[in-house]
């Protein structure tokens, strides 16, 4: 947890730097002893996302290190729902229409189906609260259908979006061919060094 809040912390600071973490992180791990992980849209499963507080609750005094990374984490979800919300209202401006968002992934982490705790899950719904009559594809290709939300292939969701959200790096999303008019937020690094 606190080596992924690390990660998403040089994220929020290079997105107003104007730097492109991907190869921040990968010029830094050059040095044999860095090791710095990828950062993502936030913190989710059963264990990471919730056993720490069982440190922090416990001895509160010295565990700051561990309680500051959990408001990490916590905020990474929130911070890229108001990202792709501003992003939203640049392309009305711009275009004088709504746009149509993709959201890429739901599941806590990569190629897997579990959706416990999963930030991108939070960020969907944060999205789609915020929404005022506007298309919205979700994509989760892991499961077959979902209770809250309707699933759209990720194919047919590239190909109709305006905005692409990458909220989750499936092994799927890796190799999709992007049209250059399309919006693309990445937030787990599908597009990672600028592919």
């Amino acid at each position: 947890d606190v080596q992924i809040a690390f990660a998403n912390e040089l994220s929020l600071i290079c997105d107003k730097a104007d730097i492109n973490v991907w190869e921040l992180i990968k010029l830094a791990n050059k040095h044999p002893r860095v090791n710095i992980l990828q950062p993502g849209c936030g913190v989710g499963g059963h264990c990471i996302a919730v056993d720490p507080y069982f440190i922090v609750s416990d001895y509160p005094m010295e565990s700051k290190i561990i309680g500051t990374a959990r408001e990490v984490n916590n905020y990474k979800p929130f911070w890229c729902a108001e990202k792709i919300q501003n992003e939203k209202l640049q392309f009305e401006l711009k275009n004088g229409r709504k746009p149509k968002t993709a959201l890429m992934g739901l599941a806590f982490k990569p190629n897997i189906d579990d959706l416990r705790e999963s930030p991108a899950k939070y960020i969907a719904q944060k999205v789609l609260q915020n929404s005022n009559n506007e298309e919205h594809y979700i994509v989760e290709p892991n499961i077959e259908s979902h209770s809250v939300y309707k699933l759209t292939d990720y194919n047919e969701a590239i190909i109709k979006a305006d905005i692409v959200v990458f909220l989750v790096a499936h092994k799927e999303f890796k190799n999709i061919d992007m049209s250059k008019e399309k919006v693309v937020l990445d937030f787990c690094g599908v597009y990672r060094y600028g592919n």
